[in-house]
């Protein structure tokens, strides 16, 4: 299930699990703590990133849909320290859920160091949707 644009939960070994992708940053889907600091990154007002969240939410979703198998691979972290699992998401078709988020216009990179492994290429991915105003960065 979809919690945000960069949040999923998964049923890992009988467990439910939230999953972080790692590498990207979705704006907030509801207003808290991290819209407010995106907003002072110049992302709009509160309300503007809530909306694009929402968009962000509904893309994910359209990709990854409750009952699907998706396959963890995870970077050197394993956890946040909210206790979430780190990972970059394979779809069944062998996409990785991470990448299409990006490199389709509706996630910003977020690089967290020591995982890193896919850097370079969601960079490349995020300039071209900006580039082709896809996504989010249509308007």
């Amino acid at each position: 299930r979809v919690i945000d644009g960069d949040t999923i939960v998964v049923n890992l070994n009988g467990m439910e699990e939230k999953v972080r992708l790692i590498g990207i940053d979705t704006p907030e889907s509801r207003v808290n703590k991290r819209a407010e600091i995106q907003s002072r990154e110049g992302l709009g007002d509160t309300q503007t990133i809530v909306e694009l969240g929402k968009k962000a939410k509904e893309f994910t979703a359209s990709l990854v849909k409750p009952g699907d198998k998706v396959y963890l691979e995870f970077d050197v972290q394993q956890r946040d320290k909210y206790g979430r699992l780190l990972a970059y998401v394979y779809l069944q078709d062998g996409r990785m859920l991470n990448k299409e988020i990006i490199c389709n216009g509706y996630a910003m990179p977020l690089t967290v160091p020591p995982n890193v492994k896919y850097e370079e290429e969601f960079r490349k991915c995020y300039k071209e949707a900006r580039e082709n105003r896809r996504g989010l960065w249509k308007e």
